[in-house]
């Protein structure tokens, strides 16, 4: 029977007012282990994320790190510093071709002459009497041509007179009244006749022969008779006069000749270098080049390669090379010591790397790359011209490929690394 209140109403059940209260007793237990468990799982999953970041850290601090680059791509011209020597396009000394005293000079060293230009004359008397006794020789020459000439005459004349004689005594000795003894005679005169006629053409020509001789030696000697007067061969300065007034002139008769001047044409000038036997493939006539001289700070002449001795010096193995620099204004004195600045085509491309980067191993020179996979890979190269800070590689990497920079001596291949760039900024 339901219980019965003093009021007089009918209560509920003990039973029926005690379930919700287990039923939050359950809900906030299984809330609990719930969240219990959540906190558990989210915590252990903490721990093993950062188990494995320390693993991955600790993987990561025990690989190298490296900083990498790509190669700068190599010019494709060169210039090239060579010591040149500066010489005059022309440089001649100057001799007498008279010998005698000389009478004067008109030039003397740092004159600017012409071609042609009197630099000094000679007085010769000796050589003056020479050509006055040729001139006799000559007139003489003549004169026994034309007494020869003469003689030709008077021979054809008597010749004619001879053969007219003899045809008269043939015919006469064919009609019995003269001898054949007396026709022989003329006619013998008649052939000594004609062959004194030919004796006196040879004459005559021996005669003109001794005109032409005689003639030629007075040119000759007119010749030298004008070598009294020095003249400038070419355009130039005189850079030396080793002669005076009154001073004996000695041609080579008899002794050695003295050089008068000497002479220089500067307008253009020669420069002569040794150009080293890796870039004597590429230096041919044409090239452009430059000269710099201490006397002229910050200042260069244009020249060009005009020509090589196309051989090669076996002592120094280097191929000399001529330059050619016009000196209009003549600034540029013969003699002087220039830097010549030859920009000579690259042969091959080429590639550039700081010097730090290569590897000197007892197998030879190396540069370090980043290939498969961060994987070290150390490969042989051909260096070229060396810059000072960068060197030239020739051969042996591409300009894609990632340069280890400053590598450790202790680098090998196929070490894994982790690469950096080197222009990456620090943290």
């Amino acid at each position: 029977m339901p219980e019965i209140t003093t009021t007089g109403k009918q209560t509920e059940p003990r039973a029926a007012r005690e379930l919700p209260r287990v039923l939050k007793l359950v809900l906030v237990l299984v809330v609990t282990v719930l969240v219990v468990g959540a906190a558990i799982i989210w915590g252990i999953d903490a721990r093993l994320k950062t188990a494995a970041a320390v693993k991955q850290e600790t993987q990561d601090l025990a690989m190298p790190t490296v900083a990498v680059a790509h190669p700068k791509m190599g010019d494709l011209q060169n210039e090239v510093v060579l010591p040149g020597n500066i010489q005059a396009f022309i440089d001649s000394p100057i001799f007498a071709r008279a010998s005698g005293y000389l009478k004067n000079w008109n030039a003397d060293i740092g004159a600017r002459v012409k071609a042609g230009q009197i630099l000094a004359e000679i007085d010769a008397p000796e050589l003056d009497q020479q050509v006055r006794q040729a001139q006799s020789a000559v007139d003489q020459a003549k004169a026994a041509l034309d007494q020869t000439l003469a003689n030709l005459v008077q021979g054809k004349a008597n010749a004619e007179l001879a053969r007219v004689t003899a045809q008269r005594w043939s015919n006469l000795v064919a009609k019995g009244v003269v001898s054949r003894q007396e026709n022989d005679q003329y006619q013998a005169q008649y052939q000594a006749q004609v062959a004194n006629v030919d004796a006196l053409e040879k004459a005559i020509a021996a005669a003109r022969g001794n005109v032409g001789s005689a003639e030629a030696n007075l040119s000759r000697l007119q010749e030298m008779q004008g070598f009294k007067t020095v003249k400038a061969p070419f355009d130039g300065v005189i850079t030396a006069r080793n002669t005076d007034i009154g001073a004996l002139v000695n041609a080579g008769m008899g002794g050695a000749a003295q050089e008068l001047f000497h002479i220089a044409a500067t307008a253009r000038l020669r420069v002569y270098l040794n150009v080293p036997q890796i870039y004597s493939q590429s230096a041919v006539p044409g090239i452009p080049a430059e000269l710099t001289l201490s006397e002229f700070p910050g200042r260069r002449f244009h020249g060009k390669l005009v020509r090589t001795a196309d051989s090669m010096d076996s002592g120094t193995r280097t191929l000399l090379t001529e330059v050619d620099v016009d000196n209009p204004t003549g600034e540029l004195k013969p003699g002087a010591y220039a830097e010549v600045h030859l920009t000579i085509p690259a042969g091959t491309p080429s590639v550039v790397v700081p010097v730090g980067a290569i590897l000197f191993r007892s197998e030879g020179v190396r540069l370090g790359l980043i290939r498969d996979g961060n994987k070290v890979v150390l490969v042989p190269v051909v260096l070229g011209k060396d810059y000072g800070t960068e060197i030239e590689v020739l051969s042996g990497i591409r300009p894609d490929d990632w340069v280890i920079m400053n590598p450790a001596d202790s680098l090998t291949s196929g070490v894994v690394v982790r690469p950096v760039p080197a222009d990456a900024p620090r943290k």
